[in-house]
């Protein structure tokens, strides 16, 4: 398909803003006025020069093809990407056919993609490279492996010490030591080389003193945690996806080994998750034909965004490689045949009680798990007393939804767009309850992104 042929709407060239600052700013670039000598291309590369505020106007290039998500070239000193520059560019070409018309590439543009063409291929022969040169020597990648099995081990007995000595103590002990205890215990298991094992120590760290209930909500991360040093320790015994399981909760790095999948890949949601080393994006795929619901996952040091970025309702012909652990949805991108485009492709729903089964059935092959991808069909957001919950429009049931999308503007946006009749809704539910994420209106129209 053609870049003509694949036209954005302005919510899924919003949604690839690094923040809300970028989104206003790059909205306000949206229209003609500022652009000049603006083109596009059959092979999807937009380009087009905005006045600024010195006398020569900002050279700005998206390479919309891209599989991976659309790449961005701003002569502006903006350490944003994409920059406002960028956004309004692509507003611009998803909104007017005429103010951005087909067209030859400058010479500026051309030099720009012709070096993306090339880094590529040398990254592509690095990888090769790399890929061979680790396969060299399989007996020293054992034993690297074994010597970190070693003191991940010695690190999950140390923290089953740590926790008998916190239930002999008493869960009060927890409140009076403070937070500084599970920092140093975390550092422990960093030492150990556990970092699964770090996140949820430093999880445990920030439940005492929050609220009525906090002891049992202590004791129950606390019994999650044990089972799963326990479940190391005696890995040798368990089924084995379960095992690959625990391996993957663990923290310990594990490479795509499934065979590859291929579909064309509806883009159901796509968010940013943030600590102060890294910077975690998550994408919700569907298969058309597969019927899979499957997980990217991209990451980007602090304070920069990832570089896959998949707008909400594009669609990409691709293959996945499965990771391996029980009912896990994370997949590696493989190869893309066709770049990502609008599609009128929906998944199927289902009711709020088949999703709490749902939720039940995985955390048989998964106890850690804190959330299953759900899709509900014909659901009415309501007010619940101080809360808000998603009710079935065809039986008595309803879902309530977490705290923190209770706090977030995409509840009144998803309120607003159902207006009292039934959406459709693609989510995450878990045991502390649903968080929206997309939304599709009753009847023809594009889905929403709450996130």
């Amino acid at each position: 398909m053609t870049q003509q042929g694949a036209r954005w709407t302005a919510d899924q060239v919003l949604a690839l803003a690094p923040d809300a600052a970028s989104r206003k700013a790059g909205s306000k670039l949206g229209a003609a006025g500022p652009w000049s000598e603006a083109g596009s291309s059959d092979e999807g590369t937009v380009w087009g020069l905005c006045k600024g505020s010195g006398s020569k106007p900002y050279q700005t290039v998206v390479d919309i093809a891209d599989a991976a998500g659309p790449a961005y070239k701003c002569s502006c000193p903006s350490r944003k990407f994409p920059c406002k520059h960028a956004l309004g560019l692509l507003l611009l070409w998803a909104a007017d056919d005429a103010a951005v018309p087909p067209g030859q590439e400058p010479e500026w543009v051309r030099q720009w993609t012709a070096g993306r063409r090339r880094r590529a291929e040398e990254k592509k022969a690095g990888d090769d490279s790399g890929a061979q040169s680790g396969s060299a020597d399989p007996e020293a990648a054992r034993r690297r492996a074994e010597r970190r099995a070693d003191r991940v081990t010695a690190g999950a007995g140390e923290l089953e010490q740590r926790l008998a000595d916190l239930l002999r103590g008493g869960l009060a002990t927890a409140e009076q030591s403070g937070y500084g205890l599970w920092e140093e215990t975390a550092a422990r298991m960093v030492d150990a080389q556990a970092q699964g094992l770090a996140g949820r120590v430093r999880e445990l760290g920030a439940i005492p003193s929050t609220g009525p209930g906090w002891p049992v909500r202590l004791l129950e991360e606390c019994a999650l945690l044990h089972l799963l040093g326990r479940g190391w320790l005696r890995r040798e015994r368990l089924p084995d996806g379960l095992a690959a399981t625990v391996r993957s909760r663990m923290g310990l790095p594990a490479s795509a080994d499934g065979p590859p999948l291929r579909d064309r890949w509806l883009v159901l949601a796509q968010y940013d998750t943030t600590d102060p080393r890294l910077t975690t994006r998550r994408i919700w795929l569907y298969g058309a034909d597969s019927h899979r619901t499957v997980l990217l996952l991209s990451y980007g040091a602090a304070g920069r965004s990832p570089e896959l970025a998949l707008p909400v309702g594009l669609a990409l012909e691709a293959e996945v490689s499965a990771y391996p652990g029980a009912g896990q949805p994370r997949v590696a991108l493989g190869e893309q045949f066709a770049r990502p485009a609008p599609a009128a492709i929906r998944p199927p729903g289902m009711t709020t009680s088949r999703a709490a089964a749902r939720y039940g059935d995985a955390l048989r092959d998964d106890p850690w798990l804190e959330s299953v991808p759900v899709t509900l069909d014909r659901v009415v957001p309501a007010p619940d007393g101080d809360s808000w919950q998603l009710a079935d429009a065809d039986e008595d049931a309803a879902l309530p939804l977490t705290p923190g999308a209770r706090s977030r503007p995409g509840l009144w946006r998803l309120v607003a767009l159902s207006g009292g009749a039934p959406v459709k809704v693609f989510g995450e539910y878990g045991h502390q309850g649903f968080t929206p994420l997309t939304v599709w209106p009753e009847g023809p129209g594009d889905p929403v992104a709450l996130c």
